[in-house]
């Protein structure tokens, strides 16, 4: 007996349920039972139903069908449906789609992705501000201020690679704004597009600069003598 209840019930089928529209429903406008509603439309269009009527609706919910009808009147002037005439062989007959129901939905996503990304945009160029102030032991100057402004919005530096032209500076000893503009503006011309790459564009000039320093030394210094100098970016 029980064996013939769990096959009735596998012959029913499963149906794959959009996470999005649980997360986002309230979102679009949506109350719950409109929503379960729409779930309904959109099984009875897996299931092989494309246009099922209001009392059929009806009898899967606790909803009269004057009230699926009204819903689902609501829901074609709100572009949530659509309705579709096809014809085969000959015969017409209509199917409601839910295309324009998922285009909201992805809209909403790539809406909350922007925001997401925006959110974590304003963290990065706080810190940025914060580390240069740290850095500096002072606060910004309102010119200095707008010229990391300006390497973020019009120049379109990243904020991590602000924040590793700023360590550059750092271990150069050449801890100014003019230095480090050099520094954004030499990773740039020559493609370099991440802290990764910067650091080893950086640590091959220097090596370069060391070894022409070495050489121009006079014979009487011992090499343990030999006091390098790190790169300058200010000589490209």
């Amino acid at each position: 007996m029980k064996n013939e209840w769990f096959e009735k019930w596998m012959l029913e089928g499963t149906i794959s349920i959009p996470k999005v529209l649980l997360r986002y429903y309230r979102t679009l406008g949506l109350k719950d039972e409109e929503c379960m509603l729409l779930l309904h439309v959109y099984t009875f269009i897996e299931s092989g139903t494309p246009f099922p009527t209001p009392e059929e609706l009806s009898n899967r919910m606790s909803l009269s069908s004057e009230a699926c009808i009204r819903y689902l009147r609501g829901f074609i002037q709100k572009g949530f449906l659509e309705i579709h005439e096809v014809e085969d062989k000959g015969i017409r007959s209509e199917s409601y789609s839910l295309l324009p129901l998922w285009n909201k939905l992805s809209h909403v996503l790539m809406s909350e992705e922007a925001k997401h990304e925006m959110k974590n945009r304003q963290v990065l160029e706080e810190s940025v501000y914060t580390s240069f102030e740290r850095e500096f032991g002072r606060p910004l100057s309102p010119m200095e201020c707008e010229t990391l402004k300006i390497w973020i919005d019009q120049d379109g530096h990243d904020a991590d690679m602000i924040l590793t032209a700023l360590k550059e500076a750092v271990l150069s000893g050449k801890l100014n704004f003019r230095y480090i503009d050099r520094i954004l503006f030499e990773w740039k011309k020559n493609n370099v597009r991440t802290p990764e790459e910067a650091r080893t564009y950086g640590e091959r000039f220097r090596a370069k600069q060391n070894r022409t320093y070495k050489s121009k030394q006079a014979v009487t210094k011992s090499e343990h003598e030999i006091s390098i100098p790190l790169y300058n970016w200010l000589e490209q």
